[in-house]
């Protein structure tokens, strides 16, 4: 590795440091102040979401082919896949690894997702279709949020419906940016 790819390496993760450090902090009483579903069947979320769009955190704001998968690990936490190709569909793959713990209480529908230890970032399931299709994940700092679907497209009237459950959550939907997926 060279000496200014460890660099760039180096501020991405100190970028994502300082994002998980605040993670909670617009949450009071422990509880998020943006929509959580009521409850989660966590067997039925595990598996691969494609990213539709976001407004998206540094790490992935060139993002291409995003894939977010969950796996239920036996002490009950989800392992967390997060691939992507930064900056075009040529590029190398890229993965992190982050750990979600699910906040007691929430039905399964907030999680604490840990990049580095011991800090958690708010994860919100704040929409989730009843056939497990497609989900919105959210944050009380309405700073970053994900559209996300088991297929790599959706039908347009899908996302409008998608980017107008996020207006009303109170973001600002002119950040959302479509995250270009492969056609399969």
């Amino acid at each position: 590795m060279s000496v200014a790819s460890a660099a760039r390496r180096g501020v991405g993760i100190l970028v994502l440091g300082a994002l998980t450090t605040v993670g909670t902090g617009c949450m009071s009483n422990g509880l998020p102040t943006v929509p959580a579903v009521r409850a989660v069947d966590l067997p039925r979320f595990m598996g691969a979401w494609y990213v539709i769009a976001s407004i998206p955190s540094y790490p992935e704001r060139n993002a291409y082919d995003a894939v977010e998968s969950y796996e239920l690990r036996s002490d009950g936490r989800i392992q967390t896949t997060f691939r992507y190709r930064k900056g075009s569909f040529d590029a190398p793959l890229k993965t992190m690894h982050p750990v979600g713990s699910v906040v007691p209480g929430t039905g399964n529908a907030v999680w604490g997702m840990q990049f580095i230890w011991p800090i958690k970032a708010e994860y919100v399931i704040s929409y989730l279709d009843p056939g497990y299709s497609e989900t919105i994940i959210a944050r009380s700092r309405r700073d970053y949020a994900w559209i996300m679907a088991r297929t790599p497209q959706i039908p347009e009237a899908a996302y409008a419906a998608d980017v107008e459950r996020l207006r009303a959550m109170g973001y600002d939907v002119s950040k959302l940016r479509k995250v270009p997926q492969s056609p399969r």
